[in-house]
């Protein structure tokens, strides 16, 4: 039986309902049954098409079953390439290496190692966290309001979300709470509040392992760390004897207009996440990046069974060869990037000064002020073709992620439906009040 607060599904997809556990959440705001995925188009079961504004949760930014990917995962396997190899050599792995090695941090003056856990980002938060405290031989960890980094424990304790803080129903620790870029306003610098908290003995906050933050807060609400902030934090985790690390899980692979969302601010950090779209094809991988100098785990002393995706080795590399061999895909994510911001912008002024646009880059959305509000219009997007959904401390924001190959028609349409969503639900006598 559905519970209150979900929808019908359509199609007989009652079988979910039935048979799957009531932790389920993306599929309550989109009741259908998918059949297949094209780039920025999903169809269900019943021919209807539908454009992807969510796409994995920035998980497919090259878009669904991108066919050089595709063709390359499939030779693979027609090979009988190694599926799973623990961390042992491989072809896989080592043709990635090299070809992340020399599209990525060498064109950017980066030396990293590449580290292997389990596949997701929350594994790789883990083992980010672990490293700087065997590394620094501290506890403490600084995160930031608003911070989403993951829900399995250590990443939860540096997580701000409150309901998901609260699911957990087990003791969160280690990590002290400090205030994110703009979290207090105009004329609040909070990296000196950091710097002057971690410079007084009596401030009652333990001297930290690490440092660590999103350059964009996706779940968090699109909130912006600005070039300056960035750098201070570098300064100030060097100065306190701290390792800087910068989670982009979500941010990175293009999705700010950079490979790295930290580029911009010139900052290089001493650990990097890394998940989500690394695969470029949407199959579980994750990857930390530490400095030499803190690479300093004994054999196994950090591991995981699913530690290397082979599969994904295979299409992170096709993906690396195929968008990052020049500048010409940053470039066109840009310019995708100044279409986005102009039409949320004309969003949100057609409706008055309580609508604002945020983030950056390809990870922009709209302030709708009211957690109900953004619901309302994501639900009647979705009834008109488009699947969005909402982000922020009350779910208040209408977060566009389109697959950074999405093509500019189909961009267009699909901010044309937002558009109309937007109408639809804010244009009614019976508006939705704000919360």
């Amino acid at each position: 039986m559905l519970n209150d607060t979900e929808t019908p599904v359509k199609t007989g997809a009652d079988t979910f309902t039935r048979l799957e556990s009531e932790v389920r959440s993306y599929c309550r705001s989109f009741p259908t049954v998918f059949r297949k995925a094209q780039n920025a188009t999903l169809t269900d079961i019943e021919g209807r098409e539908y454009i992807d504004f969510l796409a994995g949760c920035a998980s497919l930014n090259y878009g669904h079953n991108d066919p050089d990917m595709k063709s390359a995962l499939v030779d693979y396997v027609m090979s009988d390439g190694v599926t799973h190899g623990l961390d042992m050599f491989t072809e896989a792995k080592e043709a990635f290496l090299i070809s992340f090695s020399e599209r990525i941090l060498k064109p950017r003056g980066m030396d990293y190692r590449m580290m292997f856990q389990g596949p997701t980002g929350a594994n790789a938060v883990e083992a980010a966290l672990k490293l700087a405290r065997k590394a620094t031989g501290r506890e403490n960890v600084i995160a930031f309001t608003n911070g989403y980094h993951g829900v399995t424990t250590g990443a939860l304790a540096a997580t701000g979300n409150g309901s998901q803080r609260a699911g957990s129903r087990s003791q969160l620790t280690g990590v002290t709470r400090m205030a994110y870029d703009g979290f207090h306003g105009d004329g609040i610098d909070s990296a000196q509040m950091l710097d002057d908290m971690l410079g007084d003995t009596s401030s009652g906050i333990d001297a930290p392992a690490a440092i660590l933050l999103e350059c964009i807060q996706g779940e968090g609400g699109l909130n912006l760390a600005s070039k300056e902030f960035l750098r201070r934090l570098r300064a100030i985790a060097t100065k306190h004897g701290a390792l800087l690390i910068i989670d982009e899980i979500q941010a990175g692979c293009g999705r700010s207009g950079d490979f790295f969302a930290f580029e911009f601010a010139g900052i290089q950090p001493d650990i990097v996440t890394m998940a989500k779209s690394l695969s470029g094809y949407g199959l579980p991988f994750s990857m930390v990046l530490v400095k030499p100098e803190y690479d300093v785990f004994t054999p196994a002393e950090h591991n995981g069974t699913f530690r290397g995706n082979n599969h994904a080795f295979v299409t992170a590399r096709a993906a690396l060869e195929k968008f990052w061999a020049t500048e010409d895909f940053a470039l066109d994510i840009r310019r995708k990037a100044e279409f986005l911001n102009e039409r949320l912008g004309g969003i949100a002024t057609s409706f008055g000064d309580d609508f604002r646009v945020k983030g950056r880059g390809m990870m922009r959305g709209i302030d709708t002020g009211s957690g109900e509000r953004a619901a309302a219009i994501c639900a009647a997007a979705f009834e008109r073709g488009l699947i969005i959904e909402t982000a922020g401390s009350s779910n208040e924001i209408v977060k566009v992620l389109a697959p950074l190959t999405i093509t500019d028609a189909v961009f267009a349409r699909g901010l044309d439906i937002l558009a109309d969503a937007f109408d639809a639900v804010l244009s009614e006598p019976s508006r939705i009040a704000a919360e």
